[in-house]
């Protein structure tokens, strides 16, 4: 890392996971190398991040339910379209629909959804969370965001971070292409390179690179 330019080095980083993830199980290499998740309080206008993300990164738009979540999702998606950043809805798939998103991702609580949205959307991008691990993951899943991996300020801060073992042991238990997720910037990233995640997943390290 450079230093001069934070995007630059988040990038770089995200990419460099990707191509390394990719050499061991090619079904990383048509994964976006970097996801920024909004979140309302911490990213009030996410619009303004995501028109200044690069070329295959991707968006998860998390509304958790409030009233301007289809407003934002629809913001995003003219951020995002014809720039080939892919925009994925948080746990609403007719949301997803509405606003022609790539894909969505499953909250804990509802990836068994996943088998029939893949039959029914094979072209999206499906990915889901995970905090422990599991046994079995779903059939229809791209890839799974773990977290907490480090200390960070996000919905859930009160979960014990995972750490580079707890994250390892996640990985090969779940058998999917995996994202760190909690406290992930460029620095941390680095420190994964021999993980196996196949990119970074982030809000605040994402939004303090990229804004305008």
């Amino acid at each position: 890392m450079d230093g001069q330019d934070p995007s630059q080095d988040l990038w770089r980083v995200a990419l460099d996971l990707n191509r390394a993830a990719a050499a061991v199980d090619p079904r990383a290499a048509g994964l976006p190398p970097l996801l920024f998740l909004t979140d309302p309080d911490r990213t009030p206008e996410p619009w303004r991040v995501a028109g200044r993300l690069p070329a295959g990164a991707a968006v998860i738009h998390r509304g958790f339910g409030r009233a301007d979540g289809p407003r934002h999702a629809l913001r995003l998606r003219d951020a995002t379209a014809g720039r080939g950043v892919r925009l994925l809805i948080a746990g609403d798939p007719d949301l997803a629909a509405a606003v022609s998103a790539d894909g969505v991702h499953l909250p804990e609580r509802h990836l068994g959804l996943a088998p029939s949205l893949r039959a029914q959307r094979p072209g999206w991008l499906l990915t889901g969370a995970a905090h422990a691990p599991a046994p079995a993951m779903p059939v229809g899943l791209d890839a799974v965001l773990i977290s907490p991996v480090f200390p960070h300020g996000g919905a859930s801060p009160a979960r014990p971070p995972l750490g580079l073992e707890g994250l390892l042991g996640m990985i090969l238990s779940i058998g999917l292409p995996a994202y760190a997720l909690g406290g992930v910037d460029a620095r941390r990233g680095q420190g994964l390179a021999d993980s196996g995640v196949c990119g970074i997943a982030a809000v605040e390290a994402i939004a303090a690179a990229y804004r305008d």
